[in-house]
């Protein structure tokens, strides 16, 4: 494990506060309790034991409560994206390039993914959501990452038959899929990404610690949405 779970008496209070900024739309506080959680339990504590679920449970119903839930992922966003983060002394990158799908606009995972690397001292290329498949082949045939993660919300994004053509041509690359978009069976040229810590460790690997590791198919836990 790259970090510890949050004492079970802790992680309540936590979702709380966070909540209560969320429900006065003040992403800023919701921003800076993100920043402070993270910087005390660690990013994947952070992110799965709070965030995650308190993102679950708002399901945007009503207006008032898409406001909420706009309000509280625009803050973990923005506390993600502060995390550990130095302008002007960029870290080493290290090879790992992150990118939402083609329509893919929702990528939170990828922050707090990219959070996770900051914290264990590693930097990443993060292009953002909805990225077109042509602009993601063309930025790997610029920079030759090591590892490439591509993120799907929805099913509507999820098209494994894209993740197989890229891995065709850059066979070099190690690719994964995060999310629960990939309905799709993802073919054994990608392997799948279940949780942050999962992630976090696929990123950091070096190729010659995975030649005795095969990656097995395992069912999703959602941990990583």
């Amino acid at each position: 494990m790259l970090t510890q779970p949050m004492p079970a008496d802790a992680v309540e209070p936590a979702r709380k506060q966070l909540r209560a900024a969320a429900e006065d739309l003040d992403d800023q506080r919701v921003a800076a309790l993100v920043l402070d959680l993270a910087a005390e339990a660690g990013v994947a504590a952070a992110w799965e034991q709070v965030c995650l679920p308190l993102l679950a449970m708002l399901g945007g119903d009503g207006a008032a409560e898409i406001a909420v839930e706009h309000a509280l992922a625009e803050g973990i966003r923005v506390g993600l994206d502060v995390f550990r983060r130095e302008p002007g002394r960029p870290l080493p990158a290290d090879g790992v390039l992150l990118a939402g799908a083609e329509q893919e606009t929702h990528c939170l995972g990828l922050h707090a993914l990219a959070a996770a690397l900051r914290e264990r001292g590693r930097g990443c290329l993060h292009l953002g959501p909805a990225l077109p498949w042509t602009a993601l082949a063309g930025a790997v045939a610029r920079v030759r990452p090591r590892v490439v993660v591509v993120w799907s919300q929805s099913p509507a994004t999820g098209r494994a038959h894209r993740l197989v053509r890229l891995r065709k041509d850059f066979p070099g690359v190690r690719l994964h899929a995060a999310g629960p978009g990939w309905i799709e069976p993802v073919a054994p040229l990608s392997a799948r990404l279940t949780s942050l810590a999962e992630a976090t460790a696929a990123c950091l690997t070096r190729r010659g610690d995975l030649e005795h590791k095969r990656y097995e198919p395992v069912p999703y836990r959602n941990t990583l949405t």
